[in-house]
């Protein structure tokens, strides 16, 4: 998967389309990552003990990483990798520049 965990990606297809945020957490093996404030759903909470109450709350649900593209310097780029000092590195196809 060649989006990794702190990328700032933009939605590029369902209801969130357009929306861009930083990458909270990846799930390789399903190919989904959550995505800052896009996909938000409601959870509903059972109360568990007398401290912690039940209730809604709101959270990011993971999205297929076919649905988000990486986002740099103002418009979205496809990610390649190549060779630099003798590690792979990542780089931003649309401007060249090196992924951290």
């Amino acid at each position: 998967m060649r989006i990794k965990k702190g990328d700032t990606v933009k939605v590029i297809a369902g209801k969130d389309k357009g929306a861009t945020g930083k990458v909270l957490k990846t799930f390789p093996k399903e190919d989904r990552v959550v995505v800052e404030k896009v996909n938000v759903v409601t959870k509903h909470l059972k109360p568990r003990g007398p401290q912690q109450a039940g209730g809604i709350e709101k959270q990011e649900a993971p999205i297929h990483v076919s649905n988000v593209q990486y986002f740099v310097d103002g418009k979205v780029s496809k990610i390649g990798y190549r060779i630099e000092d003798g590690k792979k590195v990542r780089y931003a196809k649309s401007n060249g520049k090196t992924i951290k």
